[in-house]
């Protein structure tokens, strides 16, 4: 069901067709068709055949119903819902420092640093961001932290860093996040891959699709996210990346827009730099930045090793002005 959500619209009915075959209509023992009616195969038949991309959805709720029933029943009585149990109280527990132990510096950030930390109870690695309170005040940050925090709250996105836990001490504000080991894109696009070579169109290729998956669930949560750029976009020990650092983010109201001008020199909108009102367009044009840095192997505002001032910066992304050389400039 999981691959059949996230496949290609061109390869989904086919996909669709599989599933069909081996669950709804196969008689062994894998088939579902004791707890899914008759009538509600027929219909996810009917919308297999009329090409619908909403076939499964009553199948899924009458699974859902039935494992509700007997087999939860069957649940609760077994030791493993007495380790659930377990679990849940853990997970209730108050958390504080003592919940984790600190490793090494990850990096470090304008409020503080970021440590690899793990926790006590189930050993698992995350990514602490601390935040010093005082930096935090000395740079009148209260209201961008606090933003930071009640977003990440909300999101749960395998394509942006996820908020696990947080707790304060004395000094500061600790966000516990997904851990990304494989440093960011920055670090790959001018370190790992040779001087002005970019990272290679297949692989900024897969690299751009996963950003923009994490672009496009900010943007239905109605967040704006407003700093996509390579140093904010992070690598997994498996090679996959995620957005991270939603300092600058912000709801968009429903039907509304916002307003500021904020984000980095070079990745910043044309109606960012002007001032003028947006809703989720600033995000779409660092994007387009970012794919091109990852390709080229540069910022696209600037030449090669060039020294540029912030308003001639600025002057060229209102007037598209874009270099031109490598991959691009061929194709």
């Amino acid at each position: 069901a999981e691959r059949y959500e996230v496949e290609l619209d061109e390869t989904r009915t086919a996909l669709a067709a599989e599933v069909f075959g081996l669950y709804l209509k196969a008689e062994d023992a894998d088939a579902v068709t004791d707890v899914v009616s008759p009538t509600v195969v027929e219909d996810a038949s009917k919308l297999l055949e009329a090409g619908s991309k909403d076939i499964f959805s009553e199948c899924i709720r009458c699974v859902k119903s039935f494992l509700a029933g007997i087999p939860f029943a069957e649940f609760e009585r077994s030791m493993y819902f007495h380790r659930y149990l377990q679990w849940k109280w853990l997970e209730a527990q108050p958390i504080t420092q003592n919940t984790f132990r600190m490793y090494r510096v990850l990096g470090k950030g304008g409020f503080g640093e970021v440590c690899a930390c793990q926790v006590r109870a189930t050993g698992k690695m995350y990514a602490c961001k601390k935040l010093e309170k005082k930096r935090i005040k000395k740079r009148k940050g209260e209201a961008m932290v606090l933003i930071e925090k009640q977003i990440l709250q909300r999101i749960n996105s395998r394509f942006v860093v996820n908020l696990a836990y947080a707790y304060e001490t004395k000094d500061a504000l600790c966000l516990v996040l997904t851990i990304m080991n494989g440093g960011d894109l920055k670090f790959h696009i001018y370190n790992m891959c040779g001087a002005d070579t970019g990272l290679g169109l297949e692989r900024s290729r897969f690299y751009a699709a996963q950003v923009a998956c994490g672009l496009e669930h900010l943007h239905k949560m109605g967040i704006v996210y407003r700093d996509c750029k390579p140093e904010n976009i992070l690598l997994d020990d498996a090679g996959h990346v995620r957005i991270s650092d939603l300092g600058l983010a912000v709801d968009v109201p429903e039907g509304g827009s916002v307003r500021g001008r904020v984000g980095t020199v070079g990745y910043m909108a044309p109606e960012v730099i002007d001032n003028e009102r947006y809703t989720f367009s600033p995000d779409w044009f660092s994007f387009g930045c970012l794919v091109y840095e990852m390709i080229e192997g540069r910022a696209p505002f600037r030449a090669r090793k060039e020294k540029v001032k912030r308003d001639e910066v600025d002057r060229r992304v209102k007037v598209r002005y874009i270099w031109l050389e490598g991959p691009l400039a061929s194709n």
